[in-house]
């Protein structure tokens, strides 16, 4: 069997041959097996979709109830036939829900990462290494300037800010699926318990993370018209990082604009953005992880899907593991990271 004919690059992505199956088509399919609910890789008007319950939901709150024909909730590590296929469902430390898919048959196991980070998020399960023959990872931040520092750390500095600038509203930009709900379960970590403020399009997605059981303690949204400016000195507002031009951000106590991305490690970007305080908190393994995963995995050839994918694929070649770019389009949106 050649993992060629368990998974290969089509026009709408990766296709199995065997299974008949596409994984995060990007245009609509007969059948869709979906590796998380960011847009890039799950998009509605599939015929048939295959996801874990959590990413169903997510796509359903974003999408509408008929996002698809037919849909089916997978549980993790539990193999079962698609075609002529196996199919099995991991953990990747993404955001809730979110999955790689193994694909096998025979002796022959192929993974597809979809995208995954290897970080500890107590929002979603944890990264797990599975051992194949082919890894098709994502590269986003494949080059080895990107080294993500401790997530904890990054939301220390914002305590920090709230301690030295009572008088400003901190408003974070943060992507609404996933980035939002970690940095809140973050700070409750750190021991904030004060009520966070949320921008209308965090809003939905916060209330599905809770009934999923993440406790994300005390949340307000911040469209209250009954608060005046004043009202929000000091406080913490999250929404989208478009929202810091908005009318919208216009009723706080000069705001102080943070962005929490794996993207602030860039300071001209930062810069550009007009960030003050970049907090690099990222939902994607950063060059280290993703060169110790794909050791982990053990994989006698790595494919590269999307991101910086010729720095990753030289270090496999350097490193004695056949390695090729995929070159896939369609994956990359930068607000998610």
């Amino acid at each position: 069997m050649r993992a060629e004919d368990l998974l290969c690059p089509g026009p709408g992505g990766l296709y199995s041959p065997l299974g008949g199956f596409h994984v995060d088509p990007t245009k609509a399919v007969p059948k869709a097996l979906i590796t998380h609910g960011h847009s890039d890789h799950a998009r509605p008007g599939h015929e048939a979709v295959l996801a874990t319950a959590e990413t169903l939901a997510i796509m359903e709150a974003r999408y509408g109830a008929d996002f698809a024909r037919s849909t089916q909730a997978i549980r993790f590590h539990e193999p079962m036939k698609v075609g002529g296929a196996t199919v099995t469902f991991v953990p990747a430390g993404h955001v809730l829900g979110s999955a790689q898919i193994v694909v096998e048959h025979g002796d022959c196991r192929v993974v597809a990462s979809g995208d995954y980070k290897r970080q500890p998020d107590s929002t979603c399960a944890g990264f797990e290494p599975v051992e194949c023959d082919v890894f098709i990872t994502e590269a986003t931040f494949g080059l080895p300037v990107f080294r993500h520092p401790d997530a904890a750390a990054e939301i220390g500095r914002l305590i920090d800010s709230l301690a030295l600038f009572p008088e400003r509203t901190h408003l974070i930009g943060a992507y609404s699926l996933g980035k939002t709900q970690r940095v809140i379960r973050l700070l409750r970590d750190a021991g904030y318990d004060k009520p966070i403020y949320l921008h209308g399009a965090s809003e939905t997605l916060c209330r599905l993370y809770e009934s999923q059981g993440v406790a994300l303690g005390p949340l307000a949204p911040a469209t209250d018209n009954r608060k005046s400016r004043a009202d929000f000195a000091g406080e913490i507002v999250i929404g989208p990082s478009g929202s810091y031009d908005d009318r919208w951000s216009r009723r706080f106590a000069d705001p102080l604009i943070i962005a929490a991305s794996g993207w602030m490690r860039v300071r001209q970007r930062a810069k550009q953005g007009g960030v003050e305080l970049p907090l690099v908190i990222s939902d994607h393994s950063d060059w280290d992880e993703l060169c110790r995963t794909i050791r982990e995995t053990g994989a006698g050839e790595v494919w590269v899907t999307h991101g910086r994918e010729e720095a990753l694929v030289h270090w496999c070649r350097l490193n004695g593991i056949p390695a090729r770019p995929l070159h896939l389009v369609g994956y990359e949106d930068e607000e998610a990271e």
